[in-house]
């Protein structure tokens, strides 16, 4: 199966829905998998007409994590694949973690049944994680002797303290989504959480999306950077707000008490 087979990406309105398709092994990561994550965010990175994007699993599951005896069959294709890029600095591996960071569109992840090792790690690069409440997650590296390395280092960090990262990758432990969703994994739990990430999504396309857009920026960028460092991003990502054409629809749609009607993300989002 390619690439093009093992994810699919649907449009619904602005909405863009990308579905892991593997159901036979539980969305577990081979090559080809993560070759098509890669491929349908860098063509969602340069669509402007995208609002938000929607990661789930079909079948029974997100994602059971990383397909050891599928990639161990390729292992020139799985050393090379630990070679990190030019400019991003990351390897195929990390990028298909951190790919849904660079996007300019808010991301929202759909789990249910497993959500392990790099299932898990895919989740924590979305903006929002939306659980089952009997979801299964589990930093499950610690299972193989290994440790995360598909970005959930920084990305763990942004969420939890360093006890509870230390303690659920050293461990390995195997969460509930409500447990999840106590400690900040999880940003809510649902019955129906394909449900709920497109009312998330239909709130998300309402606002501008260069205001989302450098919102997302913003914070990715200044949550752990010096005092200085961030306020300097916030006023060079305002004055560039405050001289678009969405800020003035938001303010004239404002003043005759009307609901905006915004035109796509500007090029630089």
């Amino acid at each position: 199966m390619s690439s093009a087979d093992r994810v699919t990406l649907e449009r619904v309105g602005a909405v863009a829905v990308v579905s892991l398709n593997r159901p036979e092994k539980l969305n577990g990561l081979d090559l080809a998998l993560l070759d098509g994550l890669l491929e349908v965010a860098r063509s969602l990175r340069g669509d402007r007409t995208v609002r938000a994007v929607i990661l789930r699993g079909e079948g029974a599951a997100f994602s059971s994590g990383l397909d050891f005896g599928s990639v161990g069959r390729q292992p020139i294709r799985m050393l090379l694949s630990f070679v990190p890029m030019p400019v991003r600095g990351t390897n195929r591996f990390q990028e298909v973690g951190w790919a849904w960071r660079r996007l300019p569109v808010p991301v929202i992840a759909v789990l249910h049944g497993r959500c392990y090792g790099g299932g898990i790690q895919i989740a924590l690069g979305a903006d929002f994680r939306i659980a089952t409440p009997d979801c299964e997650l589990s930093v499950m590296e610690a299972k193989w002797g290994l440790v995360p390395d598909m970005t959930g280092s920084v990305t763990l960090s942004e969420l939890v303290g360093l006890d509870v990262a230390k303690r659920l990758v050293m461990t390995g432990e195997v969460l509930s989504g409500e447990a999840a969703h106590r400690i900040g994994l999880v940003t809510e739990v649902s019955e129906d959480p394909l449900a709920r990430a497109f009312e998330l999504a239909e709130l998300l396309a309402a606002r501008s999306p260069d205001a989302v857009a450098a919102t997302k920026r913003l914070l990715n960028r200044s949550w752990h950077a010096r005092p200085q460092a961030a306020f300097a991003l916030e006023r060079r990502l305002q004055a560039r707000l405050l001289r678009g054409v969405n800020h003035r629809i938001a303010r004239t749609a404002a003043m005759a008490r009307e609901a905006p009607r915004y035109v796509d993300r500007a090029r630089r989002g």
